[in-house]
């Protein structure tokens, strides 16, 4: 975008001021432009001052905006290509008809708010502005049976970067939410689409309770859900976490292709608060009770029945609960 280019000068301006001339010569707008382009990155939330001596950024919006991602971030691919939205009814659902359409691995939807997340099993992710809701596109050339893997890959990067961010008591819950304590702070949802028996492309969808106020959460979920900012009692920057996040999983992504999910899974583990609890997990109307002794190298679930014997959950709503 060209006013990325303004607010490029405006940062290496160091907090002097900018003159139009300047901006002029770096960029060949006419002061017509600039103002135009001024404007829009103040109604994008910068705070911007402007005077006879020029323009003198003293203001950033802690907003997910492509350029704060981008502009200190260490990855080889992952986010290089970015769709902002202020508002989408999904960003899985922007980001299947984007990979449809031929979009690169690596490119990530992100939106300031939604307005029909989804989570597993078709539930309502409750997501308005002041949390991370961003969908990543993935092409792994694996077989369908491996993509199940990526939720657990995707844990393991959101649960170590909030850790190593926040230092909070975080937990991965299986199969895919990050906990602080024992309540939720993160969901993760990965959608696939195959074509001949290959993976055609992944949809990881994230969202995290980032700067919310958990009172704004309905009352059923009030009891279970928290916020970054509420744990903290402070606000967190968001490009930074998301940046950062980027890295850890790329890395994490990369060992996943190159046939490591061994490695994976064993930090999956250590970060897991479901191994060693008793459980309930609800499928297709039906509910299964027993302790979690392990997951497997396919991400299943390893419950251990009141009669002794071993069973093993691929998917469904687990529920860390006590033995009656």
């Amino acid at each position: 975008m060209p006013q990325n280019q303004i607010l490029k000068l405006l940062y290496n301006g160091k907090g002097e001021f900018i003159t139009s001339k300047e901006i002029e010569s770096h960029t060949g707008f006419s002061k017509k432009q600039i103002d135009d382009y001024i404007q829009i990155l103040k109604e994008e939330g910068y705070i911007i001052d402007e005077s006879e001596s020029g323009y003198h950024l003293s203001g950033t919006p802690n907003i997910l905006l492509p350029y704060e991602i981008k502009k200190n971030l260490r990855t080889k691919y992952l986010g290089k290509n970015i769709y902002f939205y202020k508002e989408v009814d999904s960003t899985n659902d922007v980001a299947r008809k984007l990979a449809d359409e031929g979009a690169a691995e690596g490119t990530i939807v992100i939106a300031e708010s939604q307005r029909s997340g989804k989570g597993r099993r078709g539930k309502k992710w409750i997501s308005p502005s002041g949390g991370v809701w961003m969908t990543i596109i993935l092409r792994p050339d694996v077989e369908p049976n491996k993509a199940p893997q990526l939720t657990l890959v995707a844990g393991v990067a959101v649960a170590e970067t909030l850790d190593q961010e926040c230092g909070l008591d975080i937990g991965i819950k299986w199969p895919n939410d990050i906990l602080i304590g024992d309540k939720k702070v993160s969901g993760i949802l990965t959608e696939v689409k195959t074509d001949g028996g290959i993976v055609d492309y992944a949809l990881v969808g994230i969202g995290i309770d980032l700067n919310m106020d958990i009172n704004i959460f309905p009352p059923e979920i009030r009891g279970g859900a928290t916020s970054l900012k509420a744990e903290l009692d402070r606000e967190i920057k968001g490009a930074e976490l998301v940046q950062r996040f980027l890295q850890r999983f790329e890395y994490y992504y990369g060992e996943f292709k190159e046939g490591n999910f061994r490695d994976i899974l064993k930090q999956w583990r250590r970060l897991s608060s479901t191994i060693g609890t008793y459980v309930e997990v609800h499928k297709k109307g039906r509910t299964v009770y027993g302790e979690a002794v392990g997951v497997n190298k396919d991400g299943k679930l390893i419950l251990e029945m009141d009669d002794g014997s071993l069973r093993k959950i691929i998917s469904g709503e687990c529920i860390h609960t006590k033995k009656e």
